[in-house]
């Protein structure tokens, strides 16, 4: 029988919340997402917007790509949120926040993150470690690989990579 967490109203089960820029959107993300689902009974999949980066796409077009390349996954859905995760998370009603991470970089950050959003806000994190196959990907290298007019096809889904080359094409107007 599904639980109702206290104060949410017909929430049922264990809600996680993955945030994220999705700038754009990778198959890393894709990878975490899915097993993040097979954890969670629902998962929501934060499209932020992070003041201290120039974004490639809109968070109205990241959103919409996640939801694109999520489709097939009935328990998960997506959502834009501005502001911090936390908050957002408490908002949805969500019992942690998923982080995937691919080094011990990227450990090292997200265990002060996880510290702080836990003593501030008691929100959990669960961290998934990367597929191998997904270590060495970040939106940042595609980005960059990207508007270099290089081949990103093996990072990103076929939805992302025909929006980045539409993207691509309008902005060097060829």
């Amino acid at each position: 029988m599904a639980q109702t967490k206290k104060g949410h109203p017909g929430a049922k089960g264990r809600l996680a919340v993955f945030p994220g820029t999705f700038d754009p959107p990778t198959n890393g993300h894709l990878d975490t997402i899915r097993r993040a689902a097979r954890l969670f009974d629902r998962v929501i999949i934060g499209v932020g917007n992070n003041p201290g980066k120039k974004p490639m796409l809109p968070p109205a077009v990241r959103a919409r790509l996640v939801s694109q390349i999520v489709a097939d996954l009935p328990s998960v859905s997506v959502r834009t949120y501005e502001g911090l995760t936390v908050d957002f998370a408490r908002k949805v009603g969500a019992d942690v926040i998923i982080r995937g991470v691919r080094n011990s970089l990227d450990m090292q950050y997200e265990m002060q993150m996880a510290a702080t959003n836990r003593m501030v806000a008691g929100v959990e994190t669960v961290f998934i470690m990367a597929d191998p196959r997904h270590v060495l990907t970040s939106s940042s290298l595609i980005r960059q690989i990207a508007s270099g007019g290089g081949d990103v096809s093996a990072m990103v889904p076929p939805e992302v990579l025909k929006e980045i080359g539409t993207k691509r094409h309008k902005k060097t107007g060829g």
